[in-house]
């Protein structure tokens, strides 16, 4: 199906955040879907200055081939949303879910749209299934997404760690759920919990996706491929009992970014910059059924 692009702006009071819209071409109107990227410096395609494997584009292109259009967008402070940014320590979770939802409100008066979907990948899920609380969303999407809160995840990812690196950060992260930040950091920590950081990190660690996803009264379908080596099934079922209504779709050998490898995390991590490599076979297909549906 022939598809257009055309730039989209969200203005917010510190800075236009901007986008693309990707429109089927196609009469009366349609299913508009808003892909929300993960964690770190991620643009609306998905890719970081580290590497580029445009998965969220071609996220929006398989959908725009099935009649369904979607807004992608540019992290607030990244890429062509630089002006948006916020200095570090103004930062908070907060900001990525309050500009999910004015993309929403945007989308919602848009009347090329009938149903507004959220799409959250990664980190992105998390923001998503708080955004889509609002009335205007008709179904929620997630993509690789974890069902641990940010404090758990850091616990489980430090705790491969040596003692030297994870003991002294377990109290350090206790503080920071408490809503308290930590003055004193050793040097070796700093990278992690320098001071400009913590009002975000406690930001985002008041949140956990089991409760947030629980809130959500409408379809879920929760998305989790096999070979993902930063969340697990495990992830996936925890969301999944949190809320009755949820679906749970397990893809065989997709990874993160939502490809095909294998579970050997060289290999694995060598696709992340492979912006040539498709979409794993069978999402966009699950994706476009459970929309339309």
């Amino acid at each position: 199906m022939a598809q257009t692009e055309e730039a989209i702006t969200l203005d917010t009071k510190t800075g236009s955040i901007e986008g693309t819209l990707s429109h089927p071409s196609s009469e009366g109107k349609i299913h508009v879907a808003l892909i929300i990227a993960g964690s770190g410096p991620t643009d609306r395609n998905g890719n970081n200055p580290m590497m580029t494997n445009n998965s969220l584009k071609m996220l929006a292109e398989g959908l725009a081939e099935n009649n369904i259009a979607s807004v992608r967008y540019d992290k607030r402070g990244i890429a062509r949303s630089m002006s948006a940014g916020l200095n570090e320590s103004d930062l908070r979770f907060d900001n990525y879910v309050d500009d999910a939802k004015a993309w929403i409100d945007m989308l919602a008066e848009d009347s090329r749209f009938s149903e507004i979907v959220v799409i959250g990948h990664s980190e992105g899920s998390l923001i998503g299934m708080i955004a889509s609380q609002k009335d205007e969303v008709a179904k929620f999407i997630s993509l690789e997404g974890s069902g641990l809160p940010a404090g758990d995840l850091l616990r489980e990812q430090l705790k491969n760690q040596s003692p030297m690196v994870l003991d002294p950060s377990l109290p350090i992260i206790e503080k920071l759920e408490k809503g308290e930040t930590v003055d004193s950091v050793p040097k070796m920590l700093y990278s992690l919990f320098r001071p400009s950081v913590q009002p975000y990190m406690i930001s985002w660690f008041k949140y956990d996706p089991q409760d947030e996803i629980a809130k959500l009264d409408k379809p879920i379908l929760i998305v989790q491929g096999t070979t993902d080596i930063q969340t697990s099934i495990s992830d996936a079922e925890k969301l999944a009992q949190a809320n009755p209504k949820a679906e749970k779709l397990i893809i065989e050998e997709m990874n993160h970014i939502l490809k095909e490898a294998e579970a050997d995390r060289q290999k694995n991590i060598q696709t992340y910059n492979d912006p040539d490599l498709p979409l794993k076979d069978g999402l966009i297909k699950s994706l476009v059924e459970f929309i339309e549906e």
